[in-house]
């Protein structure tokens, strides 16, 4: 077997592979006889047929494999000498295309190399941790949030007309065509003004009522309503008001907490600050992660292979439109051009890429099977009742593997990073923390 190079240029590769006829033939042979003891065929004993008769019958069929196999073996033993990995799958082809038996075959493999990645002195890198302490106004404005969900009502005075986000509580009677229908009535029930719990228009006509006030609501029932019967058709509802009430938080004590599993409110008080903690520490360590990724960025510079820049840059345009035409769901629409500025963020991503997989595979950083399981269990829940057919689609499906493992490889390889590097601990506001995860949103 003969492997030529054609093409050395930059990060660009290109070879001439040539397996003569006499090797093909020699593995063609080797098959025959590895298979030979397990072949029956009429007139002969298990084993005994004659490898002039097996290779009539079976080779033909056994010189495609044995070329396949040839040209892979050439280029894995290429790829093991030279130390070189390919940035995507080389491109193969055969280049006599008349070939037939008996001919040597000549193919022609090109592919671009990934680059060797620069050393870099992580123990240099200095980084600033934001630190944000829960403290006591924090907890007390999230309780205030927590006792406005947990909002009770209570009577207006008496003549007080409903407002919008008020309850009135009302009996009502629905008719189509002048006949009461199923389901269309009700006794003492509470409406929350605005919450569009009942069909469009119906609880707009209550705003202003007052308790004690009977008052017919005039409403169509939209045409892709559930009940058939209904749907389309326009309907009056005669609601009687007995009371009308207004939302009031509920009173911070023991009594809110029990309501959120606590036991009294100073463990309420606990929860919400390990909450709080955990919330800025979350948003801490994005905005880190940013400068180190930054940091990394200004150390490092070495060739990238075009096309995984090419296609992220691709990726990044292709992303970017949808997200400005969220009301295009399909693929099918015109290929999106990538900008200068596509092509630069192309540019950094497939660096800091390329720079994490060397640093995670020589840290041997790994994805345990349990924080694999962890990330599908989670993305599973995205799909409520179809939990099981999500596991086992991501079980049959490499590429949805690699999309899963990819972000928790990269925190991981983050960490090992984080704990080499200079990381200086500053104190500051919940709104000095709250800006910097703003700028990063507006990067």
């Amino acid at each position: 077997m003969q492997v030529t190079e054609t093409l050395n240029e930059g990060l660009k590769r290109g070879y001439n592979i040539v397996v003569s006829a006499a090797e093909l033939d020699d593995k063609v042979n080797e098959k025959l006889v590895e298979a030979q003891p397990e072949v029956e065929m009429k007139g002969f004993r298990k084993g005994k047929v004659p490898m002039a008769l097996l290779k009539k019958q079976f080779g033909q069929r056994l010189l495609g494999e044995a070329m396949q196999e040839s040209i892979d073996g050439a280029m894995n033993q290429h790829f093991e000498d030279s130390g070189e990995r390919p940035a995507l799958q080389p491109q193969v082809k055969m280049t006599n295309e008349d070939w037939k038996e008996g001919d040597d075959v000549h193919v022609e493999m090109s592919y671009e190399a990934l680059p060797a990645i620069p050393e870099v002195d992580l123990k240099s890198v200095e980084l600033e941790k934001l630190v944000v302490k829960a403290d006591d106004a924090a907890v007390e404005e999230a309780l205030g949030n927590l006792a406005e969900t947990a909002q009770d009502f209570k009577s207006r005075r008496k003549g007080s007309k409903a407002k919008d986000g008020d309850q009135i509580v009302f009996d009502f009677v629905g008719k189509v065509d002048g006949e009461e229908f199923e389901g269309g009535s009700a006794e003492d029930y509470p409406l929350v003004l605005g919450s569009n719990s009942f069909i469009p228009g119906f609880e707009e006509q209550l705003v202003g009522v007052k308790a004690e006030e009977e008052k017919d609501v005039n409403v169509t029932f939209p045409e892709e309503y559930g009940a058939e019967h209904l749907a389309g058709k326009d309907a009056v509802f005669t609601c009687t008001v007995k009371d009308v009430k207004e939302p009031v938080a509920a009173e911070i004590n023991d009594e809110l907490a029990t309501k959120f599993g606590a036991e009294d409110l100073e463990a309420l008080k606990g929860q919400i600050s390990e909450r709080l903690e955990a919330e800025y520490s979350g948003a801490s360590r994005a905005v880190m992660k940013r400068a180190l990724l930054d940091a990394l960025d200004v150390k490092v510079s070495f060739d990238l292979p075009p096309s995984l820049v090419d296609a992220e840059a691709k990726q990044i345009a292709h992303q970017l439109w949808h997200e400005e035409n969220p009301e295009v769901e399909g693929h099918d629409h015109e290929e999106i051009e990538p900008t200068d500025e596509h092509n630069k963020l192309a540019e950094r991503r497939v660096r800091l890429g390329l720079l994490l997989a060397e640093l995670g595979q020589k840290a041997e950083v790994e994805v345990t099977d349990a924080e694999m399981t962890q990330a599908i269990m989670n993305q599973a829940r995205q799909y409520p009742g179809q939990e099981r057919q999500f596991f086992e689609f991501v079980q049959q499906n490499a590429q949805m593997q690699q999309q899963l493992r990819a972000p928790i490889f990269e925190d991981k390889v983050i960490d090992y990073i984080v704990e080499l590097a200079q990381v200086a601990d500053k104190e500051v506001s919940k709104d000095d923390l709250q800006k910097a995860v703003e700028a990063l949103e507006e990067e």
